[in-house]
């Protein structure tokens, strides 16, 4: 694979990029087809409401067009209301199956030279876990590289899910922004690109004013990464006000909920640059922040939740903080990571989020402690109406493409989601904050034909969503495997997940020949 040098300075207004690949042109998946039938499968739609089934879907060309119930639980199937079949119909028997919207990775990054991945490679992994739309936010590979990927995907012309191109601040621009004119010189450039929106990491207060006020003014979505190095001038409530539409992690929220501080309670010997330090004190924010429920804690989430403002938490690209050694020897890492991404993930003090500099017991009970109260907040903010969206940002921190984003899944149903609660976030929310729920985001006649099809029960267990399944002892007592996603449709293209795998895999061990390299075997001594 060809390994290209990205010089991304996040934190800065102009951003270099050194050119990635194309994916290549789509060979994979089925259809569109005039006229598909999807049988016997238990529905999720994505609405909020319980599983129905069984029931048999129709989709022409790339559209819903029927959902029909064919019978009740444990009884035959009343072949009377089947919709029939004939030489131009498509049949997929999925007898049993669960069939829930694609989903939506609102924190997708598509990877870069300093992982050493291509696009097809991490595409692949995202469509085989049934991520059929993704929020790229800032555009690591350059703006006009997402967007030419944005487009190929909308005419399918690569295997791919759909991408939302957010642009990272500055990105492309010929100059520093310094002044309110030139953020909104920049937002309008990005707009007339086609860009869908920006990722901000903040920046001075009237620089951010006016491009959000910008952006709103003329439909671009907003989000935020609130970072250390800009917080102290708005935190994310603050944000909220100026009307930023959305926030990604939880920087800036603790900082919103300082009672008697306003800055972190940094050490004397603090640097931002010495990301043991960036991630270790942050691990202790939530700690100085208001209790819950107490009036300022309230008083935060109630604004909030009156200016619509959208979480987008990602607690999963955090998770190794808490137990890094079960992070780093997830069972996938060996099939599915590549040895260059692997590189990526183990400890220096150079790459991001390879902050295991001396990290251990200390630095891992703080962090549990920093999960309880974020989720507790991010918990009632759903409870209170408040909307809340699945994100991953994987491709660091050992967090791979795909994979990550189920693990999501599992912390929110940690941190007292519901099963459905989880799909609605991961589909419909997503959808409506990308602007796209009249067409995307729950299984309804008339949307578009976006769904995830798995052989098992993922409101029971959501372990069958991994690429690797859930572990299983059947009656004989032998250890097998059941779940996985069997088939994800996007826009009425029926791809085999497990082929999608199994091409990842390949690449994977490829790659490992070529450079006689084995991640089973992490290269430190012991």
């Amino acid at each position: 694979m060809k390994k290209i040098l990205i010089l991304l300075c996040l934190l800065l207004p102009m951003v270099l990029h050194a050119q990635m690949p194309d994916a290549p042109e789509r060979s994979e998946g089925g259809g569109p087809y005039d006229r598909l039938i999807i049988r016997g499968v238990h529905l999720i739609d994505g609405t909020g409401s319980p599983a129905t089934g069984p029931v048999d879907v129709v989709v022409e060309g790339n559209v819903i067009s029927s959902i029909r119930t064919v019978g009740y639980p444990g009884l035959p199937i009343n072949d009377r209301r089947r919709p029939q079949a004939d030489e131009n119909t498509e049949v997929i028997d999925a007898t049993g199956m669960y069939m829930l919207p694609g989903f939506f990775d609102m924190h997708a990054h598509t990877g870069g030279g300093a992982q050493g991945t291509v696009p097809e490679y991490v595409y692949k992994l995202w469509l085989a876990h049934g991520i059929t739309s993704i929020r790229e936010p800032g555009s690591g590979n350059g703006m006009e590289w997402t967007l030419r990927h944005k487009k190929l995907s909308e005419k399918n012309k690569i295997t791919a899910p759909r991408i939302s191109a957010w642009i990272g601040f500055g990105n492309s621009f010929d100059r520093p922004i310094i002044n309110p004119e030139d953020a909104r010189e920049w937002v309008k450039m990005i707009d007339d690109a086609g860009a869908d929106g920006i990722k901000f990491f903040g920046a001075s207060p009237e620089v951010y004013a006016a491009a959000i006020d910008e952006a709103n003014k003329r439909g671009l979505g907003t989000m935020t990464h609130h970072a250390q190095t800009r917080v102290v001038y708005n935190n994310a409530l603050r944000s909220a006000q100026l009307g930023l539409t959305s926030m990604t992690h939880w920087y800036g929220l603790p900082e919103a909920l300082f009672e008697d501080q306003i800055i972190q309670n940094y050490p004397l010997n603090y640097n931002y640059n010495n990301e043991q330090h960036r991630f270790e004190e942050a691990g202790k924010l939530w700690a100085q922040a208001a209790e819950p429920y107490s009036e300022k804690w309230n008083e935060v989430m109630d604004e909030m939740l009156e200016l619509d403002y959208t979480l987008n938490p990602t607690f999963t690209i955090y998770e190794a903080n808490r137990s890094l050694m079960t992070q780093r020897r997830a069972e996938w890492h060996e099939r599915y990571t590549l040895p260059s991404l692997w590189r990526f993930y183990e400890p220096s003090r150079i790459s991001h989020g390879s902050y295991w500099l001396d990290w251990g017991t200390e630095q891992e009970i703080v962090w549990k402690e920093n999960f309880r109260l974020w989720m507790e907040f991010v918990n009632e903010y759903k409870n209170r109406g408040g909307r809340v969206t699945l994100g991953s940002d994987a491709g660091y921190i050992y967090k791979l493409y795909g994979f990550g984003y189920i693990q999501e899944m599992e912390l929110m149903r940690e941190a007292g989601f519901h099963p459905l609660e989880i799909f609605q976030s991961a589909s419909l929310k997503g959808a409506e904050v990308l602007g796209v729920d009249d067409k995307l985001g729950t299984i309804e006649i008339g949307k578009l034909a976006d769904m995830v099809i798995v052989d098992a029960n993922p409101m029971a267990n959501l372990k069958v969503l991994f690429g690797t399944g859930a572990i299983l002892v059947n009656e004989d007592n032998e250890v097998t495997r059941h779940g996985g996603v069997v088939y994800t449709v996007k826009d009425g293209i029926v791809f085999d997940a497990k082929a999608l795998l199994k091409d990842v895999a390949d690449m994977v061990k490829v790659a490992k020949e070529n450079e006689g390299t084995d991640i089973t075997q992490p290269g430190l001594d012991y």
